[in-house]
């Protein structure tokens, strides 16, 4: 048995890999996709952590045949950006092992994933990949988009980076062209841009653990997003649910054809699916663990997470098939409505005191110059609401929204 766990890009909850696969007696061993971590995720790369590092400068071919001194037995990806080349690596040193090798680029490619799901007959929102306007606009005509509500974004991005909304009769041209040619915080050029009709409903996450191809739940919420000007799909707030929840026994069997349909067989899954009028209809999939502080919310809510379930199957080879909701958590993204200076911190005073109250992080300091909340990497700050009655969690909510209007942001 190896003494060895690769991870690739153990950045955003990748971090957490290394500490967790020491404490079951592995060494970790980082693989980066690059000479440095994507712009995003540049803080969560923690080298001291690791013995051994390993960059992709040349060929995966040449990188792979570096880790083979570790006689690796898995790898797993630890971020986004890590996805593709963690399933290229697999197919090399562990073939027949992982993800299904022809799908690779549909588990990390939102336009590839489309095209998955429609080969499998799996339900899917309209969408067209396109550089040129022209096709574009033949393409919404076509499928009588014309004046609709729209979503444009790039066909490569995270946690909500440059996706916009197209109001009725809106300029989509303006967007389209704000999404091309630019440098997404994957650090990927935009070469192409996704437009997709707009979907109406209740958005839910959906996280997931599968070896051999069979899939079980790890923990679902349901979303509360904002919307900004043309920016959408702002985090607000999150809740978790029961595995026996109504909600959840309607997203499920969906989500597992979701799964199938993009090739993911063995470890962490990650989908977004809204429920619509029509049916559930997948946002997005990612084979990879669920990202944003996502683990430490998940361990509160269920006891357990995406980066435990991979250490208990790659380690010990243990398989669990569901989930049970230990407590309710209620998660809080605070927003800063605008750019400026935050000069009001202690609006925040005396939350420690609501009952419900386990948790906050405020990402700035007093008098700091902060960005507009526009994505996942812009919160003011989050929150963390636990409590056994429902009554508590709601009051205790609407108290920190009172907080959150009162904060004060000047002009820079």
């Amino acid at each position: 048995m190896s003494k060895y766990a690769i991870i690739v890009d153990p950045l955003s909850t990748g971090q957490e890999y290394p500490a967790a696969f020491k404490e079951a007696g592995k060494i970790p061993v980082a693989v980066l996709s690059g000479t440095e971590p994507p712009p995003a995720f540049t803080g969560s790369w923690h080298p001291e952590e690791f013995e051994h590092i390993h960059y992709l400068t040349g060929s995966v071919a040449e990188l792979a045949e570096e880790l083979r001194q570790y006689e690796p037995e898995y790898l797993v990806p630890g971020a986004e950006s890590g996805v593709e080349l963690a399933d290229a690596l697999t197919e090399i040193l562990l073939p027949g092992t992982g993800n299904v090798p022809e799908l690779a680029s549909a588990r990390r490619d939102k336009w590839q994933m489309a095209q998955a799901l429609a080969a499998a007959g799996v339900p899917r929102l309209r969408q067209f990949l396109t550089s040129d306007p022209a096709e574009a606009e033949k393409w919404l005509k076509e499928n009588d988009l014309i004046g609709r509500r729209l979503v444009i974004k790039p066909p490569k991005s995270a946690a909500g980076d440059e996706v916009y909304v197209v109001f009725e009769d809106g300029d989509w041209r303006e967007r389209f062209d704000r999404v091309l040619g630019r440098t997404n915080k994957m650090g990927l050029v935009n070469d192409a841009v996704l437009i997709q009709e707009y979907a109406e409903g209740t958005e839910y996450l959906v996280d997931s653990y599968s070896v051999d191809g069979k899939h079980a739940l790890v923990d679902v919420c349901r979303y509360t997003k904002i919307s900004r000007g043309d920016k959408i799909g702002i985090y607000h707030r999150i809740d978790f649910l029961a595995a026996d929840d109504p909600e959840v026994l309607a997203l499920w069997p969906y989500t597992q054809q979701v799964l199938d349909a993009v090739g993911i067989r063995i470890g962490c899954g990650h989908a977004e699916v809204m429920m619509t009028p029509d049916g559930p209809r997948l946002i997005e999939v990612a084979a990879r663990p669920s990202g944003g502080g996502h683990q430490m919310v998940s361990e509160l809510a269920t006891g357990d997470n995406h980066i435990k379930r991979t250490v208990a199957h790659r380690v010990r080879g243990e398989f669990r098939d569901s989930f049970d909701l230990v407590q309710h958590l209620r998660g809080v993204f605070i927003s800063a409505v605008r750019d400026g200076y935050f000069r009001n911190r202690e609006v925040f005073d005396g939350i420690e005191q609501l009952k419900s109250f386990h948790w906050m992080k405020i990402l700035h300091e007093e008098d700091a110059v902060v960005p507009e909340t526009v994505d996942l990497f812009t919160c003011l700050a989050w929150v963390i609401l636990i409590h056994s009655d429902a009554q508590t969690l709601d009051d205790d909510y609407r108290r920190v929204l009172e907080m959150e209007a009162a904060i004060v942001i000047d002009e820079a």
